[in-house]
C-alpha cells in the first residue's frame, strides 16, 4: 500500500490515547522483520533510520532508505518512514526526498536558547517541505531565572540522563516558540538499555499530557518492562521508539544458532534466525502497547 506519513499514524494514535511503535533499524533484515512483525498483528508501524545508522552505512541515507520504502509500499499494513535523531543539517535536508514523512531533529546536546533556534529553523525548513517534525529538549529542569523560566545560557543535560526529567512548563514554552508538531519527553526511559528494568514517572506523563497540545514520544523504551510500556500508552504517549530491543533480540538469536553449528558460513542461516527473533520481538511490543483500554471520550 502507499506510505504512510508518521503524523498522521501518530496523530490517531493520540487521539485515541494509545501509541503506535516506532522501530529503529539498520539492516535490511531490520527492515524485513519490522514490517513482518506489524503485519502479523495488523498493526500500522513507523521505521525509522537514525544518523547513526547513516553513518553506520557509509554516511549513505538512499540504499537503507530505498529499501524501506520499497518494503513499506509492499505491506499489508501502513507503514511510515522516520528519520530519527538527525543533528546534521545537511541529513535533515536530504529527508524530503528519500521517502521520510517526518524527522526528529535533535538540538539537545545544546543550551537552551540555542536549542530552540536551531529547533525553530528547522522545523520551519520542515514545514516548508510538508515534513512533519519531532525534537527533544536536552536542557531538562534545572536552574531557572527570577521569572521561573530556564536560564537561556545552562549547559546542556542529556534528556536521559539518569534523573532527568522534562519540565511541563519549560516544554510548553519550547512547543508554542519552536513549532514542533511532537517532543519527546524524558520522564524515566534510557537509550541503549539492555534490561527492562526503567521505571517511569507517571505522575509527570500525566501533567506533560495536560500541559501540551502536541503528541509526546518516549524514547528508550527498549527498557521498559511491559507493565510500563502500556502505563505509556494510556498515559499519553502517543509514538514509542525502540531500538535496542531488536538487536538483542538478533543478536542472541545468532550466538545461539552460531554456538549450535559452528561450521555455519553460509550468512543466510543465521541472518534468518536473526531476523524471525526480531519478528517476534516487533510483534511483543506491538501487542502489548495494544493492552491498555483507552478511557471513555469526554
Amino acid at each position: 500500500m502507499p506510505l504512510a506519513t508518521t503524523g498522521e499514524l501518530v496523530t490517531r494514535a493520540a487521539a485515541a490515547r494509545s501509541a503506535v511503535a516506532a522501530f529503529n533499524v539498520i539492516t535490511l533484515e531490520h527492515v524485513e522483520a519490522v514490517v513482518a512483525g506489524a503485519e502479523s498483528e495488523d498493526s500500522p508501524v513507523v521505521l525509522q533510520v537514525s544518523e547513526n545508522a547513516v553513518k553506520f552505512r557509509y554516511g549513505r541515507l538512499l540504499p537503507l532508505a530505498r529499501a524501506a520504502v520499497a518494503a513499506a509500499e509492499r505491506a499489508a499494513v501502513p507503514v511510515a518512514l522516520h528519520l530519527d535523531h538527525v543533528q546534521s543539517d545537511d541529513l535533515l535536508r536530504q529527508a524530503a526526498g528519500a521517502g521520510f514523512s517526518s524527522v526528529m531533529y535533535d538540538a539537545s546536546r545544546l543550551p537552551y536558547a540555542e536549542n530552540l533556534a536551531a529547533t525553530r529553523a528547522a522545523a520551519h525548513w520542515a514545514h516548508t517541505q510538508g515534513l512533519w517534525i519531532e525534537a527533544e529538549l536536552g536542557r531538562v529542569g534545572g536552574k531557572t531565572g527570577p521569572d521561573g523560566r530556564v536560564d537561556p545560557g545552562a549547559a546542556p543535560l542529556d534528556a536521559h540522563a539518569p534523573g532527568a526529567r522534562t519540565d511541563p512548563v519549560e516544554a510548553r514554552a519550547f512547543v508554542a516558540e519552536s513549532g514542533v508538531d511532537a517532543l519527546a519527553v524524558a520522564i524515566g526511559s534510557s537509550h541503549a538499555m539492555t534490561t527492562r528494568t526503567a521505571a517511569l514517572d507517571h505522575t509527570l506523563l500525566e501533567r506533560l499530557a495536560g500541559a501540551l497540545d502536541v503528541p509526546l514520544v518516549l524514547h528508550g523504551s527498549s527498557g521498559l518492562p511491559d507493565d510500563e510500556l502500556t502505563a505509556a500508552a494510556a498515559g499519553g504517549i502517543a509514538k514509542v521508539n525502540v531500538g535496542t530491543a531488536l538487536n538483542i533480540a538478533m543478536t542472541g538469536a545468532i550466538r545461539a544458532f552460531l554456538a549450535a553449528h559452528p561450521e555455519a558460513v553460509d550468512s543466510r542461516s543465521y541472518l534468518t534466525v536473526g531476523r524471525e527473533a526480531m519478528v517476534r520481538t516487533v510483534a511483543e511490543i506491538i501487542r502489548t502497547l495494544g493492552r491498555h483500554e483507552a478511557p471513555a471520550a469526554r
